[in-house]
C-alpha cells in the first residue's frame, strides 16, 4: 500500500513539475529592471516555480466561500459595501494555503510575499483571495474584486510565469495554480523590493 501511494504522489508531482518547466515572460520596464538584482529575481522565479507545484487548485477553489461569492457576483445597489461585509472564506482551506504560501516564502533569505490572486467566476475580474506579511504586491489596489491586469491575464491563458517590474525597486514573478486536472485555476504573485519593506504584520 505504501509503495502504491508513493507511486501516486511520484506520478503526481511530475505531472506538476512538467506544468512548472515552462518558460518565464519578462514584461518588465528597462527603467525599473535595473533596480532590481538579477540574483533576486532568479530566486523569486524559482519560488514561483515551486509554488506551482505545491500549491493545490482543488483546495483553493474551496477558499471563497459561494456565501461571499453571491455578494460579489450581485451587488446591491443600496449598499456599496455588502460584498466586503459579507465576505468569508473556508477556514480549514483558507489556512492550509496560507501556511504553504508562507513556506515558500521563507525560502529566500530577504522578506517576500506570495499571495494567492484567484478569477471572479463569470466577470472579467480578479481577487486577491490570500495577501500576506509584508504587503507587497504591484497589482492589488485596495479592492474585494479589480480588473484583471494584462500580465495575469497572460498566466491564465498561456501558463507561462511572467515576471513584472512596472514599479521601480520591485518585482513580482506570477506562476500559475493548477487543479487535479492540470487546469489553470488561479495564479500566485511572488513579490519582493529591492528596499526593506515598511510594512510587516508580525
Amino acid at each position: 500500500m505504501k509503495a502504491i501511494v508513493s507511486l501516486c504522489l511520484g506520478l503526481q508531482l511530475a505531472v506538476f513539475s512538467a506544468h512548472a518547466a515552462v518558460p518565464t515572460v519578462q514584461t518588465a520596464a528597462p527603467a525599473a529592471t535595473a533596480a532590481v538584482p538579477a540574483a533576486q529575481e532568479k530566486t523569486l522565479d524559482e519560488i514561483a516555480r515551486m509554488a506551482t507545484i505545491m500549491i493545490d487548485g482543488d483546495v483553493c477553489h474551496r477558499i471563497v466561500t459561494p456565501r461571499a461569492l453571491a455578494h460579489m457576483l450581485h451587488p446591491d445597489p443600496r449598499d456599496e459595501w455588502q460584498a466586503g461585509d459579507n465576505y468569508d472564506v473556508n477556514d480549514q482551506a483558507f489556512i492550509q494555503t496560507k501556511k504553504t504560501l508562507i513556506r515558500l516564502a521563507m525560502i529566500a533569505p530577504y522578506p517576500v510575499d506570495v499571495n494567492l490572486w484567484m478569477p471572479v467566476p463569470t466577470t472579467q475580474d480578479i481577487q486577491v483571495v490570500i495577501r500576506n506579511k509584508y504587503n507587497l504586491t504591484q497589482f492589488w489596489n485596495g479592492d474585494l474584486q479589480q480588473a484583471l491586469p494584462a500580465p495575469m491575464q497572460q498566466v491564465l491563458k498561456t501558463g507561462n510565469r511572467v515576471t513584472v517590474t512596472d514599479k521601480p525597486g520591485m518585482i513580482s514573478v506570477l506562476a500559475p495554480v493548477r487543479n487535479s486536472l492540470g487546469e489553470i485555476i488561479g495564479l500566485v504573485e511572488v513579490a519582493s523590493s529591492a528596499t526593506p519593506p515598511e510594512h510587516d504584520e508580525r
